[in-house]
Formats: C-alpha cells, structure tokens, sequence
C-alpha cells in the first residue's frame, strides 16, 4: 500500500501539557528571576551604604547623594528602553540573559576598587554613578528579553500562572530586598570588609547567569533575526501594532495607569507609616509587605479561577476595587489594623489589573515582535513612574495625605472604567470582555 493510500489520522489528540512547577526551563528561568531581582534592589542599598561612608560629609543630608543615585538609575529607563526592545528582537533571548548578568556581576566587582581610589573625592562618585548607569543599561535589555522568553517557554494554558509567580517575585524581592539587604551586606562585610557587599551582590547576578545557562530552549526560541532595517522603524512598527490591535493598546495603557499610581503610593507609605498609631516611620516596610501580601493572594486566586474571568472584566473589576481600597484607608488612617487590611486589598486588587494584562499582551504580541513591545511597554512605564515621584510628595504637602489618597482612589476607578469604555469594541471584537 501506498503511503498516499494510507488512512492517517490527522486528529491526534495532543499529549497532555505538564505542570508548570515540571517545566524546568520556566524553574531556571524564574529562579534567575528571584537572584537578578533581589541584587538590583540590593545593589541600590549596597551603593547609598557606601556613599554614606565615603562621600557624604558629617553635617550634610544623604537626600542629594540618593537622588543622584536614582537619576543614573532611571534616565536608562527611560531613554534606552524602547531601543533595547527592539535589538533583543534581533538576538537570541538566552544570550541576552546570560551576558546581561554576567556583565553586571563584573561591574559590581569594580566598586571595590573605585572606592579604594577614589574615596571621598568627586571623581570617585563620579565612577560610581557611571557604574551604577551601565549596570541600569544592561538591565534594560534584560527585562524584554527575560517578558519575551516566558511566552516561548510556558504553555499558553499556564502564562496566567507564570505571569502570577513572575508578579509576585517582583513584589517580594522589593520587600526582601530593602529590607533586608542591609543585615546581608552586614553579614558580607564580616567575610570581608572591602569586598563582602560587593562580592554578594555580585554573586546574585553570576548566580541568575549560572540558572539562565541551565535553559534549554524549545526551536522556536531561537527566532531568526529580522532583516537589518532601521531600528526607528522597527519602533514604527510597534507602535503601528498598538494601533491596530485596541486590546493590546487598553492592556498597555491600563498598566502604565496602574503603575503610575503605585508609584505614588510607594512615595506615601514613608507618610503613611509615620502617621500611622504604633507604627514607626523606618517602620514603612510592614506596609509594603502588606501589600505584597494581598498581591500574593490575589495571584493565587488568579491561578486557581482566573481562566473563568475574561482580562477586560478582571482589569476593571481589579480598578473598582483598588478605588474602593483606597477610598476605605483614606479614612482608616487612625487605626492600624483598617488600614493594613485596606492595603492588603490593594495589592489584592493590583493582582487583577496587572496579571492578566500582561498576561494579554504576550498572547497577543507576534513572537518577531515581543521585545520591541515590551521594551516600548518598560519605556513608557517608566517615563510614566517619573511623574508621580516627582510630585507625590509635594502634592501631600500641599493638600495632605487624606485627599491625596481620595483622588488616587478616583484616579484609578475613573481611568480604568475610561479606558475599558473607550476600548470596548477592539476588546469585544477580541472576546476579551
């Protein structure tokens, strides 16, 4: 028999799809997550530690000196992100993260030796200050190499419970790591003083490089690079592909709002704990936890019924209820315990706005393309945190923490139901509501 003549069935069904905690490349790549997050946050206390030591006079404030710090931190946010987008469309995903990290771990280990020279002199904070921007420049190709690869690695029936860890491993390393990062460094300093803290951190990134060379990347993760055109072009074409689709156009301005606005409360928490009964101002760190803590279980929640939702309901049911949170702290703020449990429902809330909205925009992003949304997505998100930072604590100066939080609160409810009105028929038409 022929093998044309041959009955093949064509309707296989499909083997079933192994756990998420089973896929070993999402294991590496999470775990290389958990390290390069927690050494980013360190690294910042690492480097405010030392400009205290070494540059700081006696009787001068430390506020200057970290707001230099941040600058360099942030301007390759918001300069360099959508650039980079584009250029890790152009390379292998897996390369990028690897050799993202191990240069970080190897600028790190210079600190060390710009100190020993230059301590206490203005062209030695000037080599940190350089540093610490090289090291934000790498992190901007990291990022949309690291969104980009979690599609190619986990199935599409598990993006929402990646995308759920991912989320809350951020939340997470930013507690753990300004909290505790100062007690680690201590501890490294005892190994040894000069170079401990810079060993550490340094460690962390190697480590995220070490898992992420652990990867072992199905065929389609090595993309073949697109024809060499101009990298504004390719920007265009981002941008023309937000245009065309309007659900991924409402996921990425939903997100941008919703960062905007957690921006502004992570500059009114320092207030908040210092107002708040039998909480100390250094305090601050219970409150973030709080919030971590009800992102947590919002993630959960999302991983056991969040398929049930439609990622339009559950943005602006996730808006709703962070404006009722809000609302309810704004006039909670003599008592301990409301307010706690109303900025755990925040983060609870954040949970439905953030985790399906990213999880939309990988499922509807073209592969060739993912880097250059998402480092448009990092761009923008970050010109969008400036704002906010810059103003959050004078407006509580002005008009006092109470309105402040009232109009967040509104901020949140109106643009989401906004957003999600003016978005209705690209979400429809994409059964997304």
């Amino acid at each position: 028999m022929s093998i044309e003549q041959q009955d093949i069935p064509l309707d296989l069904p499909l083997p079933p799809v192994p756990p998420l905690w089973q896929n070993r490349n999402f294991i590496a790549l999470w775990l290389a997550q958990v390290c390069s997050q927690l050494a980013d946050k360190i690294y910042l206390v690492f480097v405010i530690a030392l400009t205290t030591e070494f540059f700081q006079a006696a009787n001068q404030s430390i506020s200057g000196w970290v707001s230099a710090i941040m600058i360099a931190f942030t301007i390759p946010a918001i300069l360099l992100g959508s650039v980079a987008g584009v250029l890790v469309d152009r390379w292998s995903k897996k390369q990028v993260l690897i050799v993202t990290n191990l240069y970080r771990a190897l600028l790190v280990l210079g600190i060390p030796i710009t100190i020993l020279l230059g301590a206490g002199q203005w062209f030695g904070f000037m080599a940190l200050l350089l540093i610490t921007f090289t090291i934000s420049c790498l992190t901007q190709f990291f990022a949309p190499a690291e969104q980009a690869a979690i599609p190619l690695l986990v199935d599409k029936s598990h993006l929402m419970s990646a995308n759920s860890l991912y989320t809350l491993t951020m939340m997470a390393a930013l507690v753990v790591g300004f909290a505790a990062g100062e007690p680690l460094l201590h501890l490294a300093s005892h190994w040894h003083a000069r170079w401990g803290g810079a060993m550490f951190v340094s460690g962390c990134y190697g480590g995220a490089a070490l898992l992420l060379m652990l990867l072992r990347p199905p065929d389609q993760c090595h993309l073949p690079p697109s024809r060499p055109r101009q990298v504004w072009q390719e920007l265009r074409q981002g941008l023309q592909l937000l245009r065309e689709y309007p659900a991924l156009r409402f996921a990425l301005l939903q997100l941008i709002l919703l960062f905007a606005i957690v921006a502004a409360m992570s500059v009114l928490v320092v207030r908040l704990a210092e107002i708040l009964p039998s909480l100390d101002t250094a305090q601050f760190g219970f409150l973030l936890a709080a919030a971590a803590g009800g992102l947590g279980l919002g993630a959960l929640l999302l991983n056991t019924v969040g398929k049930r939702f439609a990622y339009g309901w559950s943005s602006l049911l996730g808006c709703w209820g962070m404006g009722g949170m809000f609302l309810g702290l704004s006039l909670s703020l003599d008592s301990l315990a409301w307010s706690i449990a109303y900025i755990v429902g925040l983060g609870f809330f954040a949970a439905f706005v953030a985790i399906p909205l990213q999880t939309l925009i990988q499922l509807m992003t073209p592969p060739e393309q993912r880097g250059t949304i998402f480092g448009l997505q990092n761009n923008l998100v970050n010109i969008a945190l400036s704002v906010p930072l810059a103003v959050a604590g004078l407006a509580e100066t002005w008009w006092g923490l109470q309105p402040l939080l009232i109009g967040l609160g509104g901020a949140i409810a109106l643009g989401g139901t906004l957003m999600t009105l003016s978005h209705r028929n690209g979400i429809v038409s994409g059964n997304l509501l």
